[in-house]
């Protein structure tokens, strides 16, 4: 299975000033795979050295006995591999959660023996730093200023079709233009609302979409998806915190689409435990944060001041981070992503999530905006000097609350998201792409060349 990561670890390793990587995700967003699978056994085959932490008790033990870098490498050269460990060896710390000295550690690897590739994956590593309680005089130091790091997260619509339709992935990218013509985007909209209809359905988790690259069965793939759902939930027992604190991580996951599904989408504490206010779940929503299984949007009001920050820290609304676990707990069958008949019956929540996991995934932060009047835009972003609003539509729609926006707001443009066809409104300078288009569209916006697209000179 193809990764766009790769290309990251590929550039990485090639840097003068390369210092030890970290490869932060949830669980079973593949991070494993991309270090070992795809970019060891690529760029070093035969010259790698892989470590488990979480199975390889003798090296947590040997670790945590004090043991310098130094000590390691020999330790690892002499006792356990019988090669030499060089800069031609790239050394991978797997599951360091279950070993945390290694973080501590990747500092001195940077200071001493910083020609060496050094990899460290983990899940749920910022969790328990926090909560680590060190038994000895060694407290485990964060080595800020002394590594690299990447997220990764499910996989995006993008990767979907690099793995699933790859000629259609180029068609899409060689169509994004605003000179395409209308028949070729019909021609384009035919071909892609299918395989985006799908993905709603399947998700990004590589092992689901493994499943349905092989098998074809929509069956099995659910099947998988509901382990993955259930094993997310059992893995909050791992969290460190309290039995009731982990129920109440466990009830939070369990509600956001039904959180997302009502009017006031805003996440309501007394869903979860009557009569909570915020401060009696922060410490487990930022549990499921810190774990990436949930993705959190800020509110903005009104007047939107550069960079956008947080104004309340009790209004926020959550998504879950993969689009497959979150089709699976609405409940919905999945006759209705599939079946053209059936597709429109689909909430306009589904996309707002997915566009809210593209957003994620070109690591663009997350905002939403109300004005006076219940007026809203599901996500703000930046461009230039500009805040820019966007709508999520599961049909065509309309901007009802823009001019509530323009009266406060510097105006630039604003972006409707939805199943029409790419376009852009001169006039009322309203930027429409299609769902299928929503990972390019983040492209432009990390990239600051929206306002380029449209050809707006600032």
């Amino acid at each position: 299975m193809e990764r766009k990561y790769l290309s990251f670890l590929e550039s990485w390793v090639n840097k003068p000033n390369r210092k030890p990587l970290i490869v932060w995700g949830a669980r079973q967003v593949g991070k494993t795979y991309l270090a070992k699978d795809l970019f060891a056994k690529k760029h070093f085959p035969g010259s790698y050295v892989y470590i488990d932490c979480k199975d390889d008790l003798e090296f947590r033990h040997f670790v945590n006995g004090g043991a310098s870098v130094e000590k390691i490498i020999e330790y690892l050269e002499i006792e356990r591999f019988g090669k030499r460990i060089d800069k031609n060896t790239l050394l991978i710390f797997d599951e360091v959660q279950e070993c945390l000295r290694i973080i501590t550690l990747l500092k001195y690897f940077e200071q001493d023996r910083h020609e060496i590739p050094v990899i460290a994956t983990g899940s749920l590593v910022r969790l328990k730093l926090f909560r680590n309680k060190p038994s000895d005089d060694e407290p485990i130091m964060f080595p800020v200023g002394k590594i690299n790091q990447i997220t990764i997260n499910p996989l995006n619509f993008e990767e979907y079709l690099l793995n699933r339709n790859k000629m259609l992935l180029e068609k899409l990218c060689s169509s994004f233009s605003l000179s395409s013509s209308p028949e070729e985007q019909d021609f384009i909209h035919n071909l892609a609302v299918p395989f985006f209809n799908e993905y709603l359905l399947i998700g990004g988790m590589p092992e689901a979409v493994r499943t349905y690259l092989e098998t074809s069965s929509l069956f099995e793939t659910r099947e998988v998806i509901k382990e993955l759902y259930d094993n997310y939930l059992s893995d909050m027992g791992l969290y460190g915190i309290s039995p009731e604190m982990t129920l109440r991580c466990s009830s939070i996951y369990k509600r956001i689409y039904e959180q997302l599904n009502k009017e006031n989408k805003n996440f309501k504490f007394s869903s979860v435990m009557s009569g909570a206010r915020y401060r009696d779940l922060a410490t487990p929503i930022d549990c499921l944060l810190s774990s990436r299984v949930l993705l959190k949007a800020d509110l903005i009001k009104e007047n939107v001041s550069l960079p956008m920050l947080s104004e309340n820290e009790s209004l926020f609304r959550l998504y879950l981070s993969d689009m497959g676990l979150f089709s699976y707990q609405s409940g919905v069958s999945a006759t209705s992503f599939i079946d053209k008949s059936k597709v429109n019956t689909l909430s306009g929540i589904f996309y707002e999530n997915y566009v809210a996991t593209e957003l994620i995934s070109s690591e663009i932060p997350l905002f939403y905006w109300r004005g006076k009047n219940d007026s809203e835009f599901e996500f703000m972003v930046r461009a230039g000097d500009y805040a820019v609003p966007i709508d999520v539509k599961k049909g065509r729609g309309s901007l009802s609350s823009l001019e509530k926006f323009k009266a406060h707001n510097k105006y630039a443009l604003s972006i409707k998201i939805s199943s029409s066809k790419l376009g852009y409104d001169k006039e009322k300078h309203i930027l429409n792409v299609p769902f299928y288009y929503c990972f390019l569209l983040t492209k432009l916006i990390k990239e600051d060349k929206l306002l380029e697209f449209v050809g707006i000179n600032e």
